[in-house]
């Protein structure tokens, strides 16, 4: 019975293992199983030996192995990004990593143990965020230039680093910028059948965003020749890298928010990203020189003295725009601003120009951009160097050879009556100012005189009526001292601390009048102040950075009743600022700026008549009232005078020589003095710079 068992299993284990299908059903059996029943059975399984035999791959083969696929397929990844999403990815991932870097130095490193390190501290994290701005380029170069141009109250590390960020990048190549020409226009810049009759290929500015080529109109019927133009071209990688940066832009001013820092900085992230959005849109920034163009135009004060470049609407979207050329010198030209007004630096005029006006890097290489600002209007100075494959007519300014009337005190005029005015008056102001962006010429219409260019109307605010008058009646109160109005306006606004408020807004020290304050209390305030500087003057490091961080917080009490124009207007008025004390402040700049706020109140059409005659009333009186400060500037400039001429005449005898101020550099000088013994807040020198 046995044996007849045995010879039954072993015919059926034959036929199932001839079987196709059997085959399939015994690799389940586990192998010792196998190899036990085999031992008895002289039918052995060739396919289930050769399995069985086979080494197992090590853990280390498999490791290598998954490596080089993660490899693979992060190297793919990279190249997909780099061709199709111009690095986004890359960038954003680089943000992210740095300022978790910076997040995890302070947690670490801002302790009271090691106070005396925190110099130290704000280098590395200075030298981070400019590697991060520089490297990534596009707009982490403009939000850079937005935290320069309001820097004055971060650690002096990141204003030195933030002041040295200069919008310059290289040019794209020109079969890109033909690309976008035949997307926008579905023809090439130039040729028998091109956009324009002439177009230079080589770039004669490059910034983040945009370049800028210099190109010659078709001539129309009639015309013997056609018009020189100047071409703005936005670059096609910026449109796909603007909504990853922005994003990134929001995700980290959140971490500096709620985890790192504990500042209220988050509220300004929609009003700054909406308005960058904007700047890309040259459709929109053609409307505001169009827009500015006949503001100009409107108002006698402005026509003759100020001229904004025609645009081409023909020739313009939203990532091409052309405006007229212009020849001139820009106001970054100290020297030829100088030699035009047929002027030479005064004793006031600094030696080297306030960071927050500087529009080039100290030296630039050979292989470097000539240009770091776009523009619609290039200088002779950055096409000098160039070398066209056509034969433009000359574009290096011809000086005339008589200087232009008026002096150098009638450019920074018109330059503060013309902000003044878009602020105070009109509601549409151009927010980048700096001297790149204004180009001086002899006036078309009277050549003697001179005449101010502005260019690059991509950056605007624009306000409303409400707001214009409060900002008017604001400064009014401000040059006034007058405590009750700036407070109410303060509160309104959610603002703390009115005196900072006020210091801020006009960029000088300010201690506002409180009513019914006699003389003993006055004394006790300036008492509190030397008591609290000698306080400032004995705390650590650490100590210092945390009151800083209290009376920011205290400033700013309500983000979001906070006008968020008050961010470009102030930027505004800085940069003006720092233009003004560029040539050794010629203008009093604050009274003229006070003068405009007041007549825009005296001139409101709003007001019914009584109220009209009231406010012209209000402005007789505050013109009489700013006529103290124009005193203080006055003898300022009489002063400086006399020290310049001491020198020149009396003090080579004796070696003695003066050391005059400008009067923007005696408020600054103030200026830094009360923040630090009233408020607790320590500003380098050259924070008010503009």
């Amino acid at each position: 019975m046995l044996n007849a068992g045995l010879g039954a299993g072993i015919r059926s284990r034959s036929v199932l293992l001839t079987s196709p299908t059997a085959r399939v059903v015994q690799r389940p059996i586990s192998s010792s199983s196998h190899r036990q029943f085999s031992t008895s059975s002289p039918f052995k399984s060739t396919s289930t030996v050769t399995s069985s035999t086979k080494p197992n791959p090590s853990r280390l083969q498999k490791y290598l192995r998954r490596t080089a696929y993660l490899s693979l397929g992060l190297g793919a990844c990279y190249l997909a990004d780099k061709q199709y999403n111009a690095s986004s990815i890359a960038r954003n991932f680089r943000t992210l990593w740095t300022c978790a870097l910076i997040t995890l130095d302070y947690k670490l490193n801002f302790t009271e143990e090691k106070s005396e390190q925190i110099p130290e501290l704000h280098e590395r994290v200075a030298q981070l965020v400019y590697d991060l701005f520089t490297k990534n380029g596009g707009l982490y170069i403009k939000i850079g230039q937005a935290f320069a141009a309001n820097s004055s109250l971060l650690p002096k590390p990141m204003q030195v680093k933030f002041s040295r960020l200069f919008d310059d990048a290289p040019q794209i190549p020109y079969s890109q910028v033909d690309y976008v020409f035949r997307s926008e226009f579905g023809r090439p810049p130039s040729g028998p059948d091109g956009v324009f009759e002439i177009f230079e290929e080589e770039a004669v500015a490059s910034a983040s965003i945009a370049q800028v080529h210099r190109a010659k109109l078709w001539p129309k019927p009639g015309e013997k020749e056609g018009a020189w133009v100047a071409v703005k071209i936005q670059k096609p990688d910026v449109a796909k890298q603007m909504e990853w940066d922005l994003g990134a832009y929001r995700a980290v001013m959140w971490m500096f928010e709620h985890w790192a820092f504990d500042l209220p900085v988050y509220f300004v992230v929609d009003f700054v990203s909406d308005h960058l959005r904007r700047e890309l849109d040259f459709l929109l920034e053609a409307q505001n020189a169009k827009m500015t163009a006949a503001f100009v135009r409107s108002e006698p004060q402005l026509r003759d003295s100020v001229h904004i470049p025609k645009v081409y609407d023909e020739y313009t979207t939203k990532r091409v725009m052309t405006a007229e050329w212009i020849d001139g010198v820009r106001l970054s030209d100290r020297e030829g601003v100088l030699k035009l007004m047929g002027e030479r630096p005064s004793f006031t005029t600094p030696t080297v120009v306030p960071d927050i006006v500087a529009s080039a890097p100290p030296t630039i290489s050979e292989s470097e951009p000539v240009t770091v600002v776009p523009s619609l209007s290039p200088t002779p100075a950055l096409t000098s160097s160039l070398a066209p494959s056509h034969d433009p007519p000359p574009t290096k300014f011809t000086f005339p050879p008589n200087p232009l009337k008026g002096g150098v005190k009638s450019i920074m005029q018109t330059m503060v009556e013309l902000f003044s005015a878009q602020m105070f008056t009109y509601g549409m102001i151009h927010c980048d100012p700096h001297p790149g962006n204004i180009i001086i010429r002899p006036n078309p219409s009277h050549p003697e005189k001179p005449q101010l260019v502005l260019l690059d109307h991509g950056l605007y605010v624009q306000v409303d009526d409400e707001f214009r008058r409060e900002w008017s009646t604001l400064w009014k109160g401000l040059l006034m001292a007058d405590f009750s109005v700036v407070e109410k306006t303060a509160k309104n606004w959610g603002v703390g601390l009115p005196d900072l408020f006020a210091s801020v807004a006009l960029q000088r020290p300010t201690r506002l009048a409180r009513r019914q304050k006699n003389r003993k209390k006055q004394e006790e305030d300036e008492k509190r102040m030397k008591q609290q500087l000698q306080e400032w003057m004995n705390m650590s490091q650490y100590e210092q950075s945390v009151r800083m961080k209290a009376k920011l917080k205290e400033f700013l009490t309500d983000t979001d009743r906070m006008p968020k124009a008050l961010i470009f207007l102030i930027r505004n008025m800085r940069i003006v600022q720092g233009n003004n004390q560029s040539f050794g402040s010629p203008v009093n700049r604050i009274k003229v700026t006070g003068f405009w706020a007041s007549r825009a109140l005296s001139e409101n059409r709003t007001l019914s008549f009584s109220q009209r005659i009231g406010e012209y009333v209000q402005h007789l009186r505050f013109l009489f009232f700013m006529t103290s400060i124009d005193l203080a500037f006055s003898y300022n400039q009489w002063k400086n005078l006399v020290l310049e001429k001491t020198e020149r005449w009396i003090g080579w005898w004796i070696g003695w020589k003066g050391r005059p101020v400008s009067f923007e550099q005696e408020l600054e000088r103030n200026m830094r003095g009360m923040m630090q013994g009233g408020l607790g807040i320590k500003v380098g020198e050259g924070a008010f710079d503009g």
